[in-house]
């Protein structure tokens, strides 16, 4: 790496930790709500609007109906917190619900819960993003407008942050989650206040505005499939439970009791903020429309819907308009942070289906900041693609969203059930089994109302795009299962203990260097070939013009190196097919000699000298490592321009003595 890029990365990332500071970054429970839960505590922002959404449809009549959809979603959330409560509480290793579903149905239902995350946590992050960028846009006009370009740019400064490790997003992300719970907080109370006890009529600005019917004549199995629907988008505010359970390891001992904790307090503010929003909704008579302009009748000229949030600052705070900004404000930055749950979710659970050979080893190491950098860099990667395929639409990306999450509640819970199962079957302390069946219920309840809610997301949002969402998921099952088959295959090539792959030593070892002139970096290939002291050394060049070879041959015999030099004619002017053949007619004559080809090559400081030099010898050796029997062995010649590299890379020795005495005088203080 250039020492350019080298302060670029301390600049953003900062300096590396070691590996024993690991302890050192465990978060307290007042960090860890923020870095786990601000997903679910976000999602309050746009849950409640989307079933608004989906209701106007029908006209504001169907505005009834939001506040018994809103109270099913919480007893829902509840359910799935108190059944998560018990899940930490017993996986302890940030598996989550993968772990739960490997352990309790076997690998392959674990593969799916592991899709299914996978797909929900790049999702999480468009969507939070979009919102955010819905919600800020409310009031900064030039958002609005480049709502992509800003979710891009969100993303990136997210990926910035996560980089420089959990701890420090962490605490980065503590005062903007907290502020917004304290807004939304604030902004249900004061409206409570303002309406019973001071007795002021509180409308939204979108209250007198007559919604109609988007599709008149909406009644039977077709309002029903509509109310289903806005329960289903609804639902989004339970995303974001799941990444505790994922993120066990990174509380402070005890892990699953802070964890436990921490859902708790996550789940009593969401499920209050959530009612709350849909109270206030109500109570002001907002309205949003999925397409305002025609059927908001009444609206001025050229009005632009604003968010449910917005609408409802104004109408709480009306006439102080700080507080309006406040709450605008951290909403929209609240909702970029909620993508943070699923930047510290993805990346863990990336680890650990790499440790179980689903995924490429590079996501199971942490980076210099102590973190799982590549799969913060996928995660980051995927999203971008996400917002700019659907335009940061939250409208568009919500049909996607939650199927991955609830498949996975589904199959945790009911892995769960037979977990306790099972240990009821050993069990004699009655106690104890008091105690299991108790968690076995609350998982039980769990599983049923998860399953209810997977089955109305299937079937309402099926042709909305939850599609997409299933077909990812596939195509993920798919591609992890094909990279465990190629790692168990190479694994089992690999097994020293295998009977039909002996270890023989070659009879001899047939020595060959290429040379193309007589310098500096042949004669040290010669002279290393000669120390390995091989059973045949021979040298051999390409005849790819008949005058250079002439002269070449002539030097070699007048420099009298006492090594044959062999020259191969190439009627093509090629290089590498000759050089393959003959090392092939070598073997093929000697089955039992291993030949080992010696380059000479150049090495350079400068990345366009690679493209200058080399080309031909990374081309042959990329051949030759394809054939059995064949070892191949670089011999590098450094060129001037290499030296500045090396400076950097190898301090000097008076360098490393003033490090050694900077560092034993600290160990003195």
């Amino acid at each position: 790496m250039s020492k350019l890029a080298t302060v670029a990365k301390r600049l953003l990332v900062g300096r590396p930790f070691r590996s024993d500071r690991l302890s050192h970054t465990l978060l307290p429970k007042r960090i860890a709500l923020p870095v786990f839960a601000s997903d679910p505590m976000s999602s309050v922002a746009y849950a409640p609007e989307e079933i608004l959404l989906v209701l106007s449809v029908a006209g504001a009549s169907a505005y009834a109906f939001s506040p018994w959809i809103g109270l099913l979603v919480a007893v829902v959330m509840a359910a799935v917190v108190a059944s998560y409560r018990q899940n930490v509480r017993t996986y302890t290793s940030g598996g989550g619900d993968y772990e739960v579903a490997a352990v309790n149905h076997g690998p392959k239902w674990g593969l799916v819960v592991g899709s299914a995350l996978l797909v929900d946590y790049v999702l999480t992050v468009a969507v939070s993003i979009a919102s955010a960028a819905a919600n800020i846009g409310s009031a900064v006009p030039f958002v609005a407008t480049h709502k992509v370009e800003f979710a891009v740019g969100a993303i990136v400064v997210l990926t910035a942050m996560n980089l420089r490790g959990v701890r420090e997003s962490g605490t980065a992300f503590a005062i903007p989650t907290y502020a917004f719970v304290v807004g939304i907080l604030a902004m249900i109370v004061w409206a409570l206040v303002r309406v019973y006890v001071l007795g002021d009529d509180v409308r939204a600005e979108s209250a007198d505005f007559d919604l109609v019917e988007e599709h008149g004549g909406l009644a039977g199995l077709g309002f029903a499939f509509l109310v289903l629907r806005a329960f289903s988008s609804g639902s989004a505010a339970l995303t974001g439970v799941e990444a505790i359970s994922n993120g066990v390891p990174a509380f402070r001992k005890p892990k699953g009791r802070n964890a436990a904790m921490t859902l708790l307090m996550m789940g009593v503010l969401a499920v209050t903020m959530f009612l709350g929003l849909i109270m206030l909704a109500r109570l002001t008579g907002a309205q949003v429309a999925e397409d305002p302009a025609h059927q908001l009748i009444g609206a001025p000229a050229g009005y632009e819907q604003k968010t449910l949030v917005a609408q409802l600052a104004n109408a709480v705070f009306a006439g102080f308009p700080p507080a309006t900004w406040y709450v605008i404000f951290f909403t929209g930055l609240i909702l970029v942070l909620a993508a943070n749950t699923a930047f510290n979710g993805f990346p863990v659970l990336g680890s650990i289906l790499a440790q179980d050979r689903y995924l490429p080893r590079q996501l199971h190491t942490r980076g210099d900041r102590l973190v799982f950098s590549n799969g913060i860099v996928f995660l980051a990667g995927f999203a971008i693609v996400l917002v700019v395929a659907f335009d940061a639409e939250v409208t568009r990306l919500i049909q996607l969203y939650i199927v991955g999450v609830f498949m996975s509640f589904v199959i945790s819970q009911s892995g769960m059930i037979r977990h306790w199962a099972r240990l009821l079957r050993t069990e004699t302390d009655p106690a104890a089994r008091r105690r299991m069946r108790r968690s076995q219920a609350v998982n039980a309840f769990g599983f049923a109302m998860t399953a209810l809610v997977l089955a109305v997301i299937l079937i309402t949002k099926f042709t909305q795009g939850a599609w997409i969402s299933l077909a990812a998921m596939a195509a993920i099952y798919a591609l992890m299962a094909a990279i465990r088959r190629h790692y168990q295959r190479v694994a089992d090539e690999l097994r020293e203990d295998d009977d039909d792959l002996p270890i023989r030593l070659p009879s001899r070892n047939h020595a060959i260097v290429l040379v193309s002139k007589v310098h500096g970096p042949t004669k040290r290939a010669l002279a290393y070939a000669k120390a390995v002291r091989p059973d045949r050394l021979e040298a051999v060049t390409v005849n790819v013009d008949d005058k250079d070879t002439r002269e070449l041959v002539a030097l070699w015999n007048k420099q009298d190196f006492s090594i044959p030099l062999k020259v191969i004619e190439s009627p093509y002017r090629e290089i590498t097919k000759p050089v393959l053949d003959y090392v092939k007619r070598v073997r093929t004559a000697n089955p039992r000699d291993v030949v080992t080809v010696f380059l000479p090559e150049y090495v350079v400081g400068r990345w366009w000298e690679q493209l200058l030099h080399n080309q031909s010898a990374l081309r042959l050796k990329g051949r030759l490592l394809f054939q059995p029997g064949v070892m191949v062995t670089s011999v590098p010649w450094q060129l001037a321009s290499s030296a500045k590299v090396r400076d950097r890379l190898v301090p000097a020795p008076g360098a490393i003595r003033r490090g050694l005495d900077a560092k034993n005088e600290e160990l003195d203080h």
